[in-house]
């Protein structure tokens, strides 16, 4: 029978912990790193904040709850762009907090070099790099 922890762990110190093991990156670095093919880039925002602030181009779009299902390199219903465990993923949420917690999904899977964008889709904005319609 499991037992519950003597000290349950707050979203802010999960996230603070998750955080440590990713080597997060900022706009400019994952724009760069996109266009020389060294990272792909991920966006699990959900519809309606791509439809309102539109998209990045040549991010590949899967919706959060689909993310791990998309991008195991082992899985049955992975896409082709996971090609395998080595993939450096930049996951991209609307502003840098539920990014990180999937990225850390992502290396329980064994992608060790997933990571998230800090700040997200709207620092990714803010710092000018394309977005489209």
């Amino acid at each position: 029978m499991s037992s519950a922890p003597e000290h349950p762990v707050g979203i802010d110190e999960l996230l603070e912990r998750v955080r440590e093991d990713l080597d997060r990156v900022e706009p400019a670095e994952a724009h760069d790193a996109a266009r020389a093919g060294e990272a792909l880039l991920v966006d699990i925002r959900y519809a309606a904040l791509r439809d309102r602030d539109g998209l990045i181009p040549g991010a590949l779009v899967v919706e959060r709850n689909e993310l791990e299902w998309r991008l195991d390199p082992q899985g049955s219903h992975r896409l082709p762009e996971a090609t395998g465990h080595d993939l450096r993923v930049v996951v991209i949420c609307n502003e840098g907090y539920a990014s990180s917690l999937a990225a850390a999904s992502l290396r329980q899977l064994g992608l060790h070099r997933a990571t998230d964008l800090v700040g997200g889709f709207q620092a990714w904005r803010a710092a000018g790099l394309p977005v489209a319609p």
